[in-house]
């Protein structure tokens, strides 16, 4: 048994993506492409905005740097996946796996903290066109940002140095495949009810605050927009939001099931844990370009001339 001064020769044991032995060839195949696709997607979504200057507003600061987010997040946790699937070794560091926590723990509130400070911006752009250039100044956008990236590394540094307060017997087989707060506090041998009630206040607190503010702010939008004499002017403010609030939905479904129901007692119960894993922090990520891409005509323009080697300046 070792707590928080354990060395970096203690070890976990990852339950993986599945036990199966005859599924792990098709496993790694599979999360190889999507880990491709979306470190790709993601960072075309980036060049084609730093190097489009129409897209140098608001809404696509946020989308660069929710596509630059993401593409942190899933490299938090798939290639490690990766690696213990071809190594056939399950094997993770104490080290290691706090360390993996911690960035996990970072780029996945910064994705809930950009998901809201979007919906922000839709909001002031659709019910307050007039004032929109002055709230959502350059300045004020990289404030944003900036408290959401410090506010995320607070809270997991938090989460953190909880678990690194607590003890773990050697060899404990974590049930997920990457080290994350539930299964790390289910196989710990020390007492975790204070980390239980810093997830459940702290870590409801970081989910359903942004949650709320988006449902918010869609609320006021759809009103807004359902007094839009136009039904064109409608169909377009719709389209507008409609990519968000599908990245929105798929996102914040499984994140409130994976930290804020209730732990099921199904013996398959770490197989639909992990599912819902992989649909927040691979699913979303690897969907995000698309959804935002296809659904959004400018963007599509901004790939298309990137691809073709047209590149918008300044100076054009």
């Amino acid at each position: 048994m070792a707590g928080g001064n354990q060395s970096s020769v203690f070890e976990f044991l990852l339950w993986g993506l599945s036990e199966r032995p005859e599924q792990q060839h098709g496993l790694f195949l599979l999360f190889l492409w999507m880990y491709l696709v979306t470190v790709a997607g993601n960072l075309l979504i980036i060049l084609a905005i730093g190097t489009d200057t129409r897209l140098h507003t608001p809404m696509y600061f946020f989308l660069a740097s929710l596509s630059c987010a993401d593409i942190l997040f899933t490299s938090t946790t798939v290639p490690k996946a990766l690696v213990n699937i071809q190594t056939q070794d399950r094997s993770i560091s104490y080290v290691e796996c706090l360390t993996q926590l911690y960035f996990f723990l970072t780029f996945g509130d910064m994705d809930i903290f950009l998901l809201a400070t979007m919906a922000y911006d839709r909001y002031v752009a659709i019910c307050h066109p007039l004032h929109y250039a002055m709230v959502m100044s350059r300045r004020c956008c990289i404030i944003l940002v900036t408290a959401c990236w410090t506010l995320t590394s607070l809270v997991a540094m938090t989460h953190t140095f909880l678990i690194f307060r607590l003890s773990f017997c050697s060899k404990k087989i974590i049930p997920d495949f990457f080290c994350d707060l539930g299964p790390l506090m289910k196989v710990s041998c020390s007492d975790t009810q204070v980390n239980e009630l810093v997830l459940l206040f702290l870590g409801g607190a970081v989910i359903l605050i942004p949650f709320g503010l988006i449902l918010v702010s869609y609320i006021r939008i759809v009103s807004a927009i359902l007094r839009v004499p136009s039904a064109q002017g409608r169909y377009k403010a719709f389209s507008t939001c409609g990519s968000h609030l599908a990245v929105v939905a798929l996102f914040f479904g499984t994140v409130i099931r994976a930290y804020l129901c209730p732990p099921s007692s199904s013996p398959n119960s770490v197989e639909e844990d992990t599912a819902a894993a992989v649909m927040y922090t691979v699913v979303t990520p690897l969907l995000n370009p698309f959804i935002y891409s296809l659904r959004n005509r400018d963007m599509k323009g901004a790939l298309g001339r990137l691809l073709r080697g047209k590149v918008s300046s300044c100076g054009q």
